[in-house]
């Protein structure tokens, strides 16, 4: 496979989860803004996903809707759902001989969609989680297509290494915030909406709740979304399905073995397997933040050893 092609596919996944990951935490967040006893701040889940300019922050901070139409219809924006959705079409229209014409398909209608006068007219007048729960949907329309269509080839782990590493980042990334967050306020480690809506945006609230019968303790949630093998937005769930699509490009001799690449792998999945919920919290942000930079520096490692030439 052409360098060019991995990237694409790779790219076109990447921003395909980037894309679910924001419209899940918009959903929550404008939930609890309708929920929230005093004026609702948008700056952190702003500040996440964008590089806003101060001025525009402050503009739109508490105005609910105008920063739902920002975040995801604004093309000046390159963390809005449309520059995602846009991005991700470029990718796959590269690449459509090594897609499904089901799965191209199902990404042009939600590219259109995303274009339809009408959804932003509906944003503005109608209840916006309807809004939001369509395009939700619509993400799940296409992993659907892509779990049934989609060959287990190379093309498939390409694309599963990118949906995996850029899942990963976002949940270490969205820990890191709400823990840093308790510096600030610590009567939020009491708080049960806040780990709730934690949880939600991941969409692990009632896996939670199923498991953990004494309400919402941080050492459970850390339990749950850095070291559970079987819930799909952990940490670790995701390292182990990189390590095991990387393993399985060089078992069918698709890529080079590099064993600087499968060292990185390895270590931050045996680091995160052994660690401990009490050794998690005894690093506390240090172990978040490291987490977050190895993460970088596989993505890193990828794009030069194999879509360098991209």
């Amino acid at each position: 496979m052409l360098s060019r092609v991995a990237a694409n596919l790779y790219w076109l996944s990447r921003y395909m989860e980037r894309s679910d990951g924001v419209l899940r935490m918009l959903k929550i967040n404008y939930a609890s803004s309708q929920d929230a006893l005093t004026e609702f701040s948008w700056a952190s889940v702003i500040n996440i996903y964008s590089n806003i300019s101060e001025d525009r922050l402050k503009q739109i901070e508490y105005k609910g809707r105008q920063v739902l139409d920002y975040m995801l219809f604004q093309k000046d924006n390159p963390c809005s759902i449309l520059s995602l959705i846009s991005m991700a079409r470029e990718n796959a229209r590269s690449v459509q001989d090594h897609i499904t014409n089901d799965l191209w398909q199902c990404l042009n209608e939600y590219y259109l969609l995303m274009r339809d006068p009408a959804l932003i007219r509906s944003l503005k007048k109608d209840d916006p989680i309807s809004v939001l729960d369509l395009l939700i949907k619509q993400i799940m329309l296409y992993y659907g297509t892509a779990e049934v269509t989609m060959a287990r080839g190379e093309s498939r782990s390409f694309m599963s290494i990118g949906k995996y590493l850029e899942r990963s980042i976002q949940s270490a990334d969205l820990l890191h915030v709400k823990f840093g967050s308790l510096d600030h306020n610590p009567d939020l480690l009491t708080n049960a909406s806040y780990w709730k809506h934690l949880l939600q945006s991941l969409g692990g609230y009632e896996l939670y709740l199923k498991t953990f019968r004494q309400g919402f303790e941080v050492e459970n949630i850390l339990d749950q979304v850095v070291l559970n093998v079987d819930f799909p937005r952990s940490v670790i769930y995701s390292i182990n399905n990189i390590s095991k699509h990387f393993e399985k490009l060089k078992s069918d001799h698709y890529i080079n073995d590099n064993r600087e690449l499968s060292f990185m792998i390895g270590r931050l999945q045996s680091r995160i397997k052994y660690s401990s919920v009490s050794s998690i919290s005894a690093e506390g942000l240090g172990f978040l933040s490291s987490v977050k930079n190895e993460l970088y520096q596989i993505g890193n490692a990828f794009h030069k050893n194999y879509f360098s030439h991209a």
